[in-house]
């Protein structure tokens, strides 16, 4: 009862918190596969562009067995629950202050979704770095808080901020792509399908295709910003990583790990908006 009655931008932190929750669960598997692809070092498979997903995958389940799989687990999800939650949070609020009675255009769209990903990934960027390590399988933290403590005791507390620019350069576009195509695919949609039975459906593939779309344009930025939080002792900035990656793998480097990046944060943008929506639409208040 104490939820309805709370203000417009506490509800939707807590639906965009819960639509975060079942998305990182469901997709932790892809983001591992996607970093360990992306940090796998080039003399070890110098030549080799045929490793893939598959490879990776039944090298983590022989090697860590099937729940190693969500290795990362822990800070993704401290990540992510607050995190989703801050984005729409801010999304929601920058909306309905600006755009209360006029729908956004394309440009206005990607300027909201680009906004709110900016708060919520400098919000959240050393849980982002613990992650990303995590994930690589190159360091042993017993948990989230001692992996923050590890870090700042070895390194200092500006490594917790490591790949900050190519975080923003991957994260901001991406949303602001996303919410753009997403706003406009779901703008071209039937009326008769948007009050139907079907709309979280229709709304779903909507976030798929926005989140493939939106996938491909900052894939580089993400294989850079991976390179930094994982090696910061190597790539001291992402010029470094630019250098490295070409000079080992050529352009294809920096498409490294995108399918299942693409398979991952299309489901994952559709789920969360497409969950974030329904929760909204529940509690009478406009997404």
């Amino acid at each position: 009862m104490e939820l309805y009655l709370a203000h417009p931008a506490v509800k939707a932190f807590m639906c965009g918190s819960l639509s975060g929750t079942c998305s990182t669960l469901l997709f932790q598997p892809l983001d591992l596969i996607k970093t360990r692809l992306q940090t796998v070092q080039g003399d070890v498979h110098r030549g080799s562009a045929r490793i893939g997903m598959v490879a990776v995958m039944l090298s983590v389940i022989r090697t860590e067995n099937l729940l190693g799989l969500w290795k990362g687990l822990s800070p993704s999800f401290v990540r992510c629950i607050p995190g989703v939650g801050i984005y729409f949070s801010t999304f929601h609020t920058l909306k309905q202050h600006f755009f209360l009675e006029n729908r956004p255009s394309p440009g206005e769209a990607m300027l909201l979704g680009g906004v709110a990903r900016m708060v919520a990934g400098i919000s959240m960027l050393p849980i982002t770095v613990v992650k990303a390590r995590y994930e690589s399988g190159m360091y042993s933290y017993g948990s989230v808080v001692g992996a923050l403590c590890s870090i700042c005791r070895t390194q200092g507390p500006h490594a917790l901020f490591s790949g900050l620019t190519a975080t923003l350069l991957r994260d901001v576009p991406f949303s602001g792509i996303y919410v753009m195509f997403y706003s406009q695919t779901k703008a071209a949609l039937p009326q008769a399908v948007t009050v139907s039975l079907y709309a979280p459906l229709a709304n779903f593939g909507c976030g798929i295709l926005a989140g493939t779309m939106a996938s491909l344009v900052t894939q580089p930025a993400d294989v850079i910003k991976t390179h930094v939080q994982v090696n910061p002792q190597l790539f001291r900035t992402p010029t470094d990583v630019v250098r490295f990656v070409y000079k080992e793998h050529g352009l294809t480097g920096f498409f490294r790990g995108v399918v299942p990046r693409c398979l991952r944060r299309s489901m994952m943008a559709a789920m969360a908006w497409t969950v974030f929506e329904q929760l909204m639409a529940h509690m009478g208040l406009k997404s």
